[in-house]
């Protein structure tokens, strides 16, 4: 599979759209120990990731779309499209493993991500993350998402700044 025109791929590397039994928990879990390992954030943060998760594996909706990323059959990371009403959409649990990072994968699922919002209608997608996660929001900087909004306060056992980014999509062209 391309991810654009300079890179593949890797052997190793597969994405798949179906949830499969152990994802749920092995997604919370990644998360989990990723961010308490680089950031130092505390148990908190996966309560945070599991009920929205588990909310979206239940609820199995058209209009939502998850991306799971395996490295050599084990989960490695995803990103995932949840419907936060008819016309919006909201981008959640982008996640890579350190050694996924750097390949364009993240560029390549946030461009998935985006392509099926356009395909299913939808006018804006929204994401939350925080500052300190400045390779990520460099990333979805790049692609059109402006900083509409932010908090700073205590979450995950650390002080941070939340921020939401906004993002208009442009309405898909009837084919003729």
């Amino acid at each position: 599979m391309k991810i654009n025109d300079k890179h593949e791929l890797p052997e190793n590397v597969s994405i798949r759209n179906r949830l499969k039994p152990g994802d749920i928990g092995y997604l919370i879990y990644l998360h989990g120990m990723l961010y308490a390992n680089e950031y130092g954030w505390d148990y908190t943060f996966e309560t945070y990731v599991a009920g929205p998760l588990a909310r979206f594996a239940k609820a199995q909706n058209d209009r939502e779309r998850i991306w799971i990323v395996e490295k050599d059959g084990q989960v490695a990371g995803s990103v995932a499209i949840v419907e936060a009403s008819k016309r919006e959409a909201q981008l959640r649990w982008m996640l890579l493993a350190p050694d996924l990072r750097g390949q364009s994968l993240g560029r390549f699922l946030v461009m998935e991500a985006l392509e099926f919002c356009k395909t299913q209608g939808y006018a804006s997608i929204f994401l939350w993350t925080v500052s300190l996660l400045t390779p990520a929001t460099r990333l979805y900087q790049s692609v059109g998402f402006k900083l509409t909004e932010q908090k700073t306060h205590r979450i995950w056992g650390a002080e941070l700044t939340e921020q939401r980014y906004d993002l208009t999509l442009e309405p898909r062209k009837a084919q003729s």
